[in-house]
């Protein structure tokens, strides 16, 4: 007997701190840095994000949405058999930002680890989980996003600096008879890790080059749309559908201009696309589970329809998962 894996659940967390882009303006004008909220979203859609305060760190903001999303499955923690956190901002370089959300959940045993693969975390993280359970490995999963990005902007560089914001989002996997993931693909090509990249790390108690986030924004895109429209195709290939059977696309959650391309491409009206960039910013690994979270809680999605999650990173990584909550 063929053995899959569903969605059973959905959360989120948004750190308290929220700022329009007026908040920002007028925070990086303290520090010479001229910006505007008709600029930022003219460009990127951004309206708003959410920053953590001193002392909260990823695994404080993906044990909250952990927990919505467990209560949401009727699952309890001494239930859940795998954790996968996918973050570029972990707590600390050791140990997993998995292992410390696994001990504050009052959870012991079973399997966890970090996936890092930037914005297309959280599909990399949901296809391991997928195969894990498909494997017999785990029963039932918690994958999780989570990150805060602005504890590695450069506030001086107002390209970068306004696009991103802090959060979490999660999802509970659970065996299941019937189909619920119905195709997953990723891929990567180190060779573009410059355009996207934090090119600094630690040695000797010292940080070596630079911690803050560099991006060329140009190149990021152009790969961005051409990238997901493959993987999007590939992805309804394997299940052998097409276009026409997505109810809703949820993409990462980048910039306005890489989701209309992406739709484009895809055939799908803009009423079909999951957009939560402007109120919640890039939250790069937790993009995702966060626009699928809130488009559940909010109605929009409902179970039963079929969702194409795609997401693009730096490495650089991209992929999509296909399925049927």
């Amino acid at each position: 007997m063929s053995r899959y894996s569903r969605i059973t659940g959905t959360g989120s967390y948004l750190p308290p701190r929220r700022l329009t882009n007026a908040d920002l303006v007028a925070e990086l004008a303290t520090q010479g840095v001229e910006s505007s909220d008709d600029w930022i979203v003219e460009r990127t859609g951004i309206r708003a994000r959410h920053f953590v305060d001193a002392g909260m760190f990823s695994s404080d903001l993906g044990v909250q949405a952990a927990q919505q999303a467990m209560q949401a499955a009727g699952v309890k923690p001494e239930e859940i058999d795998l954790i996968i956190v996918a973050t570029s901002t972990p707590d600390m370089v050791f140990p997993s930002t998995a292992a410390l959300i696994q001990h504050k959940l009052g959870m012991a045993g079973c399997p966890v680890f970090d996936v890092q693969a930037v914005c297309t975390g959280f599909i990399y993280a949901l296809t391991v989980a997928h195969s894990l359970i498909q494997t017999g490995t785990a029963n039932k999963a918690l994958v999780i996003g989570a990150e805060v990005f602005s504890r590695i902007l450069d506030f001086k560089d107002r390209t970068t600096c306004v696009l991103f914001g802090d959060g979490a989002g999660a999802v509970v996997l659970e065996a299941s008879e019937t189909p619920g993931i119905l195709a997953t693909d990723i891929h990567a090509d180190g060779k573009h890790s410059g355009i996207l990249c934090v090119p600094g790390h630690v040695s000797g108690g010292a940080i070596l080059g630079d911690p803050v986030l560099k991006m060329d924004g140009q190149a990021v895109f152009k790969l961005a749309v051409g990238v997901l429209e493959e993987t999007a195709r590939a992805s309804l290939a394997k299940a052998q559908l097409n276009e026409a059977d997505i109810d809703w696309l949820i993409p990462h959650q980048a910039n306005i201009r890489i989701m209309q391309s992406t739709a484009r491409k895809l055939k799908m009206p803009m009423d079909k696309v999951i957009v939560t960039v402007d109120q919640h910013g890039n939250t790069s690994a937790a993009s995702i589970p966060l626009a699928l979270d809130h488009a559940v809680r909010s109605g929009k999605i409902h179970k039963g329809q079929t969702l194409m999650l795609e997401g693009v990173g730096g490495g650089f990584t991209w992929g999509s998962v296909l399925l049927k909550l």
